[in-house]
């Protein structure tokens, strides 16, 4: 009896490993047609008492379709090592666990982003970190960086209802995500860290701060910075 339940967990647990790698694996050629992140805002908004219109606006775009600079400012934003990074920015993290009085902000590259909004919840959690880093490991080992930053592209969050630049180039901006322009860019890449408060198409004083420096960092790295990631 004993035996059995030992032999039943095992399998169990074999399959519980086994199914985000899968996952993931079959995502390097799909593409989701919703996230994690966006059913829980979908429930969210559709049980609020005020809910008006549409829970979320979502719509996939090939990367060749949006504009190379909508790339090159959420690397400036959020994580200047990816093209050189295996899924993990070690340093910032360390700095980040090292830091008086714990840790302040996050340290998650786009990498592990991407894992977290594809499959896990927002709130943070030793168990959810160990699941994202699961998920980071093996989609830095399937997955090229081009699919990568493809992915993170279109299902990051950038307005209380809007994911990915497919849907976010004509809401907040009226234009095709391939007519994007660079101060645009930047300001949409100025909302990741919170979306739901900051307003990428009415900025205030601290989103347009924060577009000035995204557009200095975009300067500074330059337009041939991601060409490695983004050649086929």
């Amino acid at each position: 009896m004993l035996r059995c339940i030992v032999k039943t967990l095992a399998v169990a647990l074999l399959l519980a490993a086994a199914a985000p790698v899968l996952a993931v694996l079959a995502l390097r050629w799909i593409n989701p047609p919703l996230t994690s992140f966006m059913l829980q805002q979908h429930w969210r908004i559709q049980t609020s008492e005020d809910h008006v219109g549409p829970s979320i606006y979502y719509r996939w775009v090939d990367i060749d379709d949006i504009a190379p600079a909508l790339a090159l400012a959420v690397v400036a934003s959020e994580d200047q090592t990816f093209p050189r990074h295996n899924g993990f920015v070690w340093k910032a993290i360390n700095e980040q666990l090292t830091a008086p009085g714990g840790p302040r902000r996050g340290a998650s590259s786009i990498s592990q982003q991407v894992a977290k909004n594809l499959f896990l919840w927002p709130a943070k959690s030793y168990i959810r970190k160990a699941v994202e880093a699961y998920i980071t490991v093996w989609m830095e080992l399937l997955w090229p960086k081009r699919r990568i930053l493809e992915m993170y592209l279109n299902i990051a969050q950038f307005d209380d209802r809007v994911f990915g630049a497919g849907a976010a180039a004509p809401q907040l901006f009226g234009v095709r995500p391939a007519r994007l322009d660079r101060a645009q860019c930047a300001l949409l890449a100025a909302a990741l860290p919170a979306p739901q408060r900051f307003d990428a198409a009415a900025p205030g004083a601290y989103m347009q701060q924060r577009q000035r420096w995204i557009l200095g960092q975009m300067r500074q790295l330059g337009d041939a910075y991601l060409a490695p990631v983004l050649a086929r």
